[in-house]
């Protein structure tokens, strides 16, 4: 078994939870804050099986693309000290994929105590 993490793009995101779930590929995502622009990420676990793995990676690859975008004026200003033309577009997207070998995999489930 893997765990696939792939951090993607707050706009990306939907889009490839979609995916991932029509695969029949179960999900857990968790809000996260990064790059040099400060924008929203999104962190997506994904537990597959070895032979799945690529399938997967090519979901991720299929809808999260890069793109350019203009960096903040405040934030190009500070970076720049003063010279805005040397960082005001910047490509953005895409994602950052990891995949590990997982050497145990339990599923806990509280039961009802009353049955």
């Amino acid at each position: 078994m893997r765990l696939v993490v792939a951090i993607v793009q707050d706009y990306d995101c939907d889009r490839l939870l979609q995916e991932v779930s029509s695969a029949g590929f179960g999900a857990t995502r968790i809000a996260s804050t990064g790059g040099f622009l400060r924008t929203g990420n999104t962190t997506v676990f994904m537990g597959v099986e070895d032979d799945q793995v690529d399938q997967c990676v090519n979901l991720v690859r299929a809808t999260c693309q890069a793109r350019v975008e203009r960096a903040p004026e405040e934030l190009v200003l500070a970076m720049t000290e003063g010279n805005p033309a040397a960082v005001a577009e910047v490509t953005i997207g895409g994602a950052v994929v990891f995949v590990m070998v997982v050497s145990s995999f339990l599923r806990l489930e509280r039961s009802n105590p009353r049955s």
